[in-house]
C-alpha cells in the first residue's frame, strides 16, 4: 500500500564550508539545483518498544529515506536521572512518573540527524504522537504500538533539538 505522505528521496549533496556553527547549521551545495541551503541538525530517541522489538533498521531506514543522514548515534540505557531532566518539561503532568519509568525500561539509540529542515522534517515522517492518528508511511503508523509506546522521540524546535543533543553528545561525537 503506498503511503499517504510523499517521503523525498535521498538527495545529492556535498559540503561547502565543513565548518559547523553554534546553531549546527551549515551550508550545503545542491548539485543538480546548483543552489546553496542551510541545514539543521534535530535529536532522536529510538525508544525502548523500539528496541526491544528489534527495529532500530527499520526506523534509521525510513529516516535515511526521508533524506536525513544519521551523524550520531549510541545505545545507551537511560539512567533515571538523564530520563528526569530529559522530561523535566513534563514533570507537573500526571504521566511524567511513567514516562520516566518507560524510558528506563529497556535500551534506547540517541541520534543526531541532519539534514534540509530537519527539526520539520523528522516530525513529519515520525507521525502523530497516537499512531492511529498518524499518516500512512510514517514510523508511528508503522510500528508504534500505542500513544504511551510510540517508537520514537523528536525535538520540537531547533533551540530544543540543540539542548537535546547537548544533553547525550559532545561535538567530537558527531561525524559531520
Amino acid at each position: 500500500m503506498a503511503p499517504a505522505i510523499s517521503l523525498p528521496r535521498k538527495r545529492n549533496f556535498r559540503a561547502c564550508d565543513a565548518r559547523v556553527s553554534p546553531a549546527r547549521t551549515r551550508r550545503l551545495f545542491h548539485r543538480q539545483t546548483g543552489q546553496t541551503m542551510a541545514t539543521e541538525r534535530t535529536f532522536s530517541i529510538l525508544k525502548p518498544d523500539a528496541t526491544r522489538r528489534n527495529l532500530t533498521g527499520a526506523v534509521n531506514a525510513v529516516i535515511e529515506e526521508a533524506g536525513l543522514r544519521i551523524v550520531a548515534q549510541r545505545r545507551i540505557r537511560m539512567t533515571k536521572e538523564q530520563a528526569e531532566k530529559f522530561y523535566e518539561v513534563h514533570k507537573e503532568r500526571p504521566f511524567f512518573g511513567e514516562l520516566v519509568s518507560f524510558m528506563t525500561s529497556g535500551p534506547v539509540v540517541v541520534q543526531v540527524l541532519e539534514g534540509e529542515n530537519a527539526v520539520a522534517k523528522y516530525r513529519e515522517v515520525m507521525g502523530a504522537t497516537n499512531p492511529a492518528q498518524a499518516a500512512e508511511g510514517t514510523i508511528r503508523k508503522r510500528f508504534a504500538e500505542s500513544v504511551g509506546e510510540n517508537t520514537v522521540h523528536g525535538s520540537d524546535s531547533a533551540e530544543n533539538a540543540n539542548l537535546e543533543i547537548a544533553q547525550f553528545f559532545q561535538d567530537s561525537d558527531i561525524a559531520a
